[in-house]
């Protein structure tokens, strides 16, 4: 048996060698429930085990199925990027380049001044949500007083 790891890089993240797999995969950005449990089920890993305690091909078999999903027969649709606006293909991106890719959407559609780009120039909600009550931080919100004899108040 190898010896415990107590921190694990995988994945252009650091996880922490206590947690059990299912839940320490989590921690890299791009990777969900779903795809860590189909990530474990294909690496015959069993989900509670911890992470410090696996071994080097272990982990090398986790991190080759996260990155080339397609290879071992993962379903497109549980890809993070499905049809690619540039190139049109199925995707499963991950970390950096996975907020990389989701700024030049947003950038995107501002710069072409679509419904939800100019919802995101401006702060407000993308999905249609109300915002009589919510979504009003950052600007002046309640009753302006005027200030002058009485303070304001009725009846004095």
């Amino acid at each position: 048996m190898a010896e415990f790891k107590q921190l694990i890089r995988l994945v252009d993240a650091d996880l922490n060698g206590n947690k059990q797999v299912y839940h320490a995969l989590r921690k890299i950005k791009g990777v969900s429930y779903s795809f860590a449990n189909v990530v474990c089920t294909l690496a015959n890993i069993d989900k509670t085990i911890k992470v410090g305690t696996l071994e080097e091909d272990k982990l090398k078999l986790l991190d080759n199925i996260i990155k080339n999903p397609s290879k071992y027969n993962i379903p497109s649709w549980m890809y993070n990027r499905r049809k690619d606006f540039d190139t049109g293909e199925d995707k499963h991106l991950l970390s950096s380049t996975l907020k990389l890719a989701k700024d030049f959407d947003i950038r995107r559609l501002k710069e072409i001044k679509s419904y939800k780009g100019i919802r995101h120039g401006l702060n407000l909600p993308v999905r249609g949500q109300r915002t009589k009550a919510h979504f009003r931080k950052g600007r002046a919100v309640g009753v302006k007083r005027t200030k002058g004899k009485g303070g304001g108040k009725k009846g004095k």
